[in-house]
């Protein structure tokens, strides 16, 4: 690669190829071009650049009402007719194919050839292992999963996962490439399908689909249920921040973890919560509230804080829970007393 192409850690890419044209496609392309990068797109099916322009639009739209910070200098979009032309003399390769793994791979391995050996290659996959996507791969050890979430140029989560034939390095690279343009990468500790997020997407995608399949609720019901309680919380705490108490989570999981066996859901498989394994909890959210320097008033307030953030978004837009919210203060301030009247 020209030493012009490389990027300082704490600067984006110069240039980019991007291997696919679709809805996460056209997302990276935004994010990229927007953060000031030169983009190489192929996108082989009809359409591929108006359906990019457009999502450019939304995105130029939605960075004008995110950050008072300014932008960089767009970066130049070129659609070029090969996968070899897209990932000549850049720094990243993002491919965002069909998710199929013979076209993935096929892909994959023609970038390989056409890209220089250090170039990294990235994979935007939603759950195929790596390690499948690296075997008729050149320099298989650059190739790693680069998992985002829609729309790309919005969502911060990058997920990055190794296959059996990535390096450290190729990880570290990555993700400092990832925050240049403000992304938040996690890096996935173990090879497997779903990574971390889509895990949880789907358990829960599961559980809803029987809700509705046994007449328990309806579509509207079920996304009502999550983001007026749950789903505003997660935007502030996963799944384990806070969920200990003052008590801890050892404590916690001691009172409560029985309980997951119970068939309140079609999910009933967990993991035995033997000594070594709450060990593990605890320590692990121990070691969270350390790295934080929050006790757990602290935290409270913190999840509050946040919350009340989040609704008054959610007001401005008169949406969901901000409805809500903009309900009740009216009707506070239909029942509040008039001030009294005064004569000069």
């Amino acid at each position: 690669m020209p030493e012009s192409s490389k990027s300082s850690s704490d600067s984006p890419p110069r240039t980019v190829g991007l291997l696919g044209a679709g809805l996460i496609g056209g997302g990276w392309a935004a994010r990229f071009v927007l953060n000031g990068v030169d983009v190489r797109l192929y996108g082989p099916s009809a359409g591929a650049i108006e359906r990019v322009q457009k999502i450019l639009v939304k995105a130029r739209r939605a960075y004008r009402r995110l950050t008072e910070a300014p932008l960089p200098k767009e970066g130049a979009l070129v659609v070029v007719e090969s996968p070899s032309e897209a990932v000549r003399d850049v720094e990243l390769v993002q491919e965002s194919a069909p998710e199929r793994l013979e076209v993935k791979r096929q892909l994959l391995a023609e970038a390989s050839r056409a890209a220089a050996a250090e170039t990294l290659i990235c994979s935007s996959t939603s759950g195929l292992r790596p390690s499948l996507l690296q075997e008729e791969m050149e320099h298989p050890e650059r190739l790693l999963v680069a998992h985002p979430f829609n729309p790309v140029y919005l969502m911060p989560l990058v997920e990055l996962c190794g296959g059996q034939c990535t390096t450290p390095e190729t990880l570290a690279r990555a993700a400092a490439i990832y925050r240049t343009v403000g992304m938040h990468p996690l890096v996935v500790r173990k090879e497997m399908e779903g990574f971390i997020a889509n895990r949880l997407q789907e358990a829960m995608w599961r559980e809803a689909l029987w809700l509705v399949h046994d007449g328990v609720a309806t579509v509207d019901e079920v996304d009502d249920a999550v983001r007026y309680s749950f789903g505003l919380r997660r935007a502030v705490l996963g799944p384990f921040r806070i969920g200990g108490g003052a008590a801890g989570m050892r404590r916690y999981m001691e009172q409560w973890g029985p309980m997951l066996k119970c068939p309140w859901t079609r999910l009933t498989d967990v993991p035995e919560l033997t000594d070594a394994f709450l060990d593990r909890l605890a320590e692990q959210s121990e070691s969270q509230a350390r790295i934080e320097k929050l006790n757990f008033a602290e935290l409270e307030e913190k999840r509050d804080d946040c919350l009340v953030s989040v609704l008054q978004a959610l007001r401005a837009q008169r949406y969901g829970a901000g409805e809500t919210l903009a309900r009740w203060e009216q009707r506070l301030r239909d029942r509040a007393p008039s001030a009294p009247f005064s004569r000069l």
